[in-house]
């Protein structure tokens, strides 16, 4: 287990589902309460935490007194904004007992697709620690649409500890770690202590052991692990109503699962380009410029572009990919669709001759892409 890493941790992401802090369609006050504890002692020892929670559907459930989530979608999302308040509430109760402040902060795929914004919530984060304040982070159901969602908060504690630069993620769930079977169904299911390699059958495993409340299951996590550990960050899941479990694990105890991260770091534009945006096109290069990307390290010039898919503008970030269609990587483009469909198969000396001007020489510049192959 990571106890070295967790001895020179400085700032960590505590993601707590909602399977650990409800129990009968209302918040587990007991849970709260102690996991607020854990983290007050450890900013007491000079660590950062923030904490991305699930929990205010079950909260809001409570509070109107119904027994089963509504099926309509508006009718989820007032419930969660009834249930919103009230999850802050026993926050902020909890952690006042330990003199200890919160703050809520309520998050969509657009304020962290966008980079101004996603720098915004960046600053507000690092203010907020630099106050001593926990930051309390859900993604906002109550005006979320598809085109907006994160998906789940396993997904969003993931986006956050890349946006913070975080030392380590913590995902606290109802069961121990990953096994290899679902253990609240078999006996004889094996937990797994330790995963280097996101090899086929981790998937597998982690398939067939969904969530019990939350959007997200065991799956949700191990896509959650190759987002960060594909940056250089160590990632733990384990029971989050065991008795004091991230005292525990801090204290070098070995618990759930451990997710090893790679040995280098990437940078943290590289990890928004890679984990952030959202695709709205894709060119299609050939092995030429194949090569050229992927193993010298080179931009994408025009010359190596053969086809353009879908219509962007400048700054948009697409899919580059071969002519077989295997995704090679992701990247910011340097001139809207409309312009490069004109410049495609030329050298870049020849790009102000047909576009009337030239402002890049590269479609993508190396430092604006990211291969898939560094993503996990």
């Amino acid at each position: 287990m990571p106890k070295q890493r967790l001895i020179t941790a400085r700032r960590v992401v505590v993601k707590l589902g909602s399977n650990v802090i409800t129990a009968k369609n209302s918040l587990n006050l007991e849970v709260i309460e102690s996991i607020s504890r854990q983290i007050s002692s450890l900013m007491d020892r000079g660590i950062e935490v923030i904490l991305v929670s699930s929990g205010a559907m079950a909260a809001g459930l409570r509070k109107m007194q119904m027994m089963r989530r509504p099926d309509e979608i508006p009718k989820r999302q007032a419930i969660a904004a009834i249930g919103q308040s009230g999850l802050m509430n026993a926050y902020e109760k909890s952690f006042s007992e330990c003199d200890k402040k919160v703050a809520q902060i309520l998050l969509t795929a657009e304020d962290l697709n966008n980079r101004k914004r996603y720098l915004n919530a960046r600053n507000t984060l690092h203010t907020l620690m630099e106050w001593k304040v926990v930051p309390v982070i859900n993604e906002n159901d109550t005006i979320m649409v598809e085109e907006i969602k994160l998906g789940d908060n396993d997904n969003l504690a993931a986006m956050i500890t890349l946006l913070m630069d975080a030392d380590f993620l913590f995902i606290l769930t109802d069961i121990d770690g990953l096994y290899d079977k679902d253990p609240r169904q078999f006996s004889d299911a094996k937990l797994i202590p330790k995963v280097t390699t996101f090899e086929k059958e981790i998937e597998e495993y982690a398939s067939h052991i969904p969530g019990t409340l939350g959007t997200g299951g065991m799956l949700s996590k191990i896509q959650a692990a190759r987002k960060v550990t594909s940056s250089g960050i160590p990632m733990i899941v384990a029971r989050g109503n065991s008795q004091n479990v991230l005292l525990r694990l801090f204290d070098g105890e070995e618990h759930g699962t451990y997710f090893v991260p790679r040995k280098e770091k990437m940078a943290s534009r590289k990890c928004w380009i890679a984990y952030a945006l959202v695709p709205k096109g894709s060119l299609v290069i050939d092995q030429g410029a194949v090569s050229a990307v992927r193993k010298n390290g080179k931009s994408l010039l025009p010359i190596g572009v053969l086809s353009v898919e879908g219509e962007f503008e400048q700054g948009a970030a697409v899919f580059f990919k071969t002519s077989d269609n295997e995704i090679i990587g992701t990247g910011l483009v340097n001139y809207r669709s409309f312009d490069i469909n004109l410049i495609k198969g030329l050298k870049s000396s020849q790009i102000e001759a047909c576009l009337g001007g030239k402002h890049y020489d590269e479609i993508i510049h190396r430092d604006n892409l990211v291969l898939k192959k560094d993503c996990g």
